[in-house]
């Protein structure tokens, strides 16, 4: 199994204070190995990042929400998530692997909701966990009755040839990553074009994530914020941003998380539009509102 980059061990703050409430919404939970074995044939396995340094790393950047997103390193078993909640208290929500809705138990599910999970996400392919297309529609009927969100991550090359799985669904519906647009690409973009006309809606969410492997050019990335900006504009009420924390199969050198958030801060512009998308539109979206 191929050996991934490690979180960076020296983080540092943003150059503003963030927003109270502000939210990370996409981090990932992974370890201490024997307490948590990853699943049999897993895609990967990531050096340990415990809920413990997650939420030092928040304390530091000073994010005060999150929202736990289960990897595919493990599967069905939702246990690192479920610890991480308990350990992170009312302020954090989870985020499911899809799969668990075609393998679990009502009762399992429901422990999950129970414990904040309030989101299913459906992985890209070469990550290994996929759906016949029968088990996908019933995994989207159980996400509509329990009111979750379902949860797209995007092909490397964009999510052109995923977009009959979601984009007529009518539950509200995250695609992570900027769908990975080319940012080369520009307006011509396809992904760029698709995402855009999906925000416009309502019930389609784009999360602000994974600028370090989106970028063609480099940190400090400006060649990405001609698309961040573009679709902020097409609906700043649908933006979230995530660190992707310990941003999972890396194999170069992994960003400072303070950089990425000085980074959104050029992508929003001004304070009202930062104000939505770390803390208002997450509100909004994952319950902390309620």
């Amino acid at each position: 199994m191929p050996q991934y980059q490690a979180f960076n061990p020296n983080p540092t703050a943003p150059a503003y204070r963030l927003p109270p409430g502000s939210c990370d919404s996409q981090f990932h939970v992974f370890g201490p190995a024997d307490r948590y074995p990853v699943r049999p044939g897993a895609a990967y396995e990531m050096p340990s990042a415990t809920i413990e340094t997650a939420l030092g790393l928040h304390r530091l950047l000073g994010i005060q929400r999150g929202v736990i997103v289960q990897a595919t390193t493990y599967g069905a078993d939702h246990q690192v998530v479920l610890d991480g909640l308990a350990a992170a208290g009312p302020s954090y929500r989870g985020c499911a692997n899809a799969v668990v809705l075609a393998e679990c138990d009502d009762a399992y599910i429901q422990k999950l909701h129970d414990a904040g999970v309030r989101g299913a996400r459906f992985t890209r392919q070469g990550l290994g966990i996929s759906m016949a297309p029968d088990v996908f529609d019933r995994a989207i009927a159980r996400i509509r009755e329990l009111g979750w969100y379902a949860k797209f991550q995007p092909e490397p090359d964009g999510m052109m040839a995923q977009a009959a799985q979601f984009q007529n669904l009518e539950i509200p519906v995250v695609l992570d990553h900027m769908g990975r647009a080319d940012p080369s690409a520009g307006a011509a973009d396809p992904t760029r074009r698709m995402l855009e006309s999906l925000l416009s809606r309502g019930n389609f969410w784009v999360m602000l994530s994974l600028t370090e492997k989106i970028s063609r050019t480099g940190e400090p990335w400006d060649d990405v914020i001609p698309l961040a900006q573009a679709l902020i504009a097409a609906n700043p009420d649908r933006v979230v941003w995530g660190s992707d924390w310990p941003h999972p199969v890396s194999v170069k050198a992994t960003p400072n998380e303070g950089r990425l958030l000085d980074q959104l801060a050029r992508h929003a512009g001004d304070q009202a539009t930062l104000k939505k998308i770390l803390v208002d539109n997450p509100a909004h979206l994952f319950g902390f509102d309620k």
